[in-house]
C-alpha cells in the first residue's frame, strides 16, 4: 500500500535552445511523482509533459491538476500487487506515465531488481541517438551535427517544418553522407503534403517521423505508398489501439513508443509486444527527460523490440546537472543499461528541492 505521495515541480534550464516545428523552449519544468509505501520503500516517477499545448493537448497546468485532484488521492486508497493494476483516468497519459514509472520503480527496487530485469529487458547496453532542433542557420544546424558526431552518436534526428527542410537536410546529408539521418516534422505539414517527401525521399533518410497530424493515419496511409523512405509514427500513438489501427492501414513501417505518451511503462509494454508480433522496429522517443525519466527510457530501450537507435542520449546534451546524484552518460553512442534495482539512480534530493517551484504531498 502507498503511505505518501509527493510531487514536486522541478525547472531546469536547457544548456541549448531547442525548437520544434511548433515552439521553442530554454527551460523545462516536469512533474516529479515519489510513492512512499508502509515499509518507507521508494518509488520516482516523471510527468514529461511540454509546457504548452503543442505537442500534445497535456500541460504542465493540466498534469498538475489532474495528478493533485486525481490520481494522487486514487493511488492512496488503492490495493495493488504489480504496477499493471494501479488506478487510472482516462486520457491524461503524461500525468499518468508519472505515476506509472513510479510505481514500476517502486517494485523493482523492492523485489531487488532493476527496472530492465522486471520490464523483460535483454541488452546491457542501448544505442543512443540524438535528436537536434530547428537551428538559426544551416551553419548553425551542420555546427551541431557536427559537436554530436564528434561524441559518438550513431543516429542524428533533425527537426523539420514548412520551410525548414529539404536545404537543411540536403546540407547535413552532403555532409554526412554515411550518417544515420532522419527527420522529424511533429505533424506539422498538411495532408495533402507531397512534394516535400518526395523529394526528402531521395536523401537517404533510415525514416520520416509523423509528417502529419496525429489523427490523419489515412494521409499517413496514402503517404507510405507512394515514397520507399519508412514513416515512422509518434504522436499518433497514445493507445495501444492507436497502434493496431495504424499497423492494420499500414501508416507505418517504424514506430516511435513513449513512456510519457502511452501513459506509462505498462501500456509502453503492451505496445511493445503487439510491434514485435507484426515484425515492426521500434525506438524509445523522449521528452528532453530529467535523469528519472530518462533512466526509464534506458530501461524500455533493453527490450528486444528497440531495434533502433533511442533518443537516450546522456544528460549533458540538455542539462548542465541532472537531478540524479550520477548524470546519464554516453559513450560511444552507446548508453549503460542499470544494473541497481528500480532505475538504477539516485534523486539528489538538495538539487531538485533547489530547483522546486511548487509542492505538494499527500497522505
Amino acid at each position: 500500500m502507498i503511505e505518501r505521495v509527493e510531487l514536486r515541480r522541478v525547472r531546469l534550464p536547457l544548456v541549448h535552445r531547442f525548437q520544434t516545428s511548433s515552439h521553442a523552449k530554454r527551460e523545462l519544468e516536469h512533474i516529479l511523482v515519489t510513492l512512499i509505501d508502509t515499509d518507507g520503500a521508494t518509488g520516482w516517477g516523471e510527468i514529461a509533459s511540454p509546457s504548452g499545448p503543442f505537442y500534445c493537448a497535456e500541460t504542465v497546468e493540466s498534469c498538475w491538476a489532474v495528478a493533485r485532484d486525481h490520481l494522487a488521492p486514487m493511488i492512496l486508497k488503492a490495493a495493488w500487487e504489480h504496477p499493471s493494476e494501479l488506478p487510472v483516468v482516462r486520457g491524461n497519459y503524461f500525468a499518468r506515465a508519472g505515476f506509472d514509472m513510479a510505481a514500476w520503480d517502486l517494485w523493482a527496487r523492492v523485489r531487488g531488481v532493476p527496472l530492465a530485469t522486471a520490464l523483460g529487458g535483454e541488452r546491457v547496453k542501448v544505442e543512443a541517438g540524438v535528436s537536434l532542433g530547428i537551428e538559426p542557420t544551416i551553419d548553425d544546424l551542420l555546427e551541431q551535427v557536427g559537436l554530436r558526431v564528434a561524441e559518438g552518436y550513431r543516429r542524428v534526428k533533425l527537426k523539420i517544418a514548412p520551410g525548414w527542410d529539404v536545404e537543411p537536410v540536403t546540407a547535413v546529408r552532403e555532409r554526412y553522407p554515411d550518417l544515420l539521418l532522419h527527420v522529424d516534422a511533429n505533424g506539422a505539414y498538411p495532408s495533402g503534403e507531397m512534394s516535400v517527401f518526395g523529394e526528402l525521399d531521395q536523401r537517404g533518410l533510415s525514416m520520416i517521423e509523423q509528417p502529419y497530424a496525429p489523427r490523419d493515419l489515412l494521409a499517413h496511409a496514402a503517404l507510405q505508398d507512394r515514397i520507399t523512405t519508412p514513416i515512422c509514427l509518434d504522436e499518433s500513438i497514445e493507445e495501444v489501439g492507436d497502434l493496431a489501427t495504424a499497423l492494420h492501414l499500414g501508416a507505418a513501417r517504424i514506430v516511435n513508443l513513449k513512456v510519457s505518451r502511452m501513459g506509462g511503462l505498462t501500456s509502453a509494454l503492451q505496445a511493445h509486444d503487439l510491434a514485435v508480433r507484426h515484425g515492426i522496429p521500434l525506438w524509445c522517443g523522449g521528452m528532453h527527460e530529467f535523469g528519472v525519466g530518462r533512466a526509464a527510457n534506458v530501461a524500455l530501450s533493453s527490450l528486444p523490440g528497440f531495434t533502433l537507435p533511442s533518443d537516450v542520449s546522456g544528460s549533458a546534451k540538455y542539462y548542465a546537472r541532472d537531478v540524479t546524484t550520477e548524470p546519464i552518460v554516453c559513450h560511444g553512442g552507446l548508453v549503460d543499461v542499470p544494473t541497481k534495482p528500480g532505475l538504477g539512480f539516485d534523486v539528489d534530493l538538495d538539487f531538485v528541492t533547489a530547483h522546486t517551484t511548487r509542492a505538494q504531498n499527500f497522505s
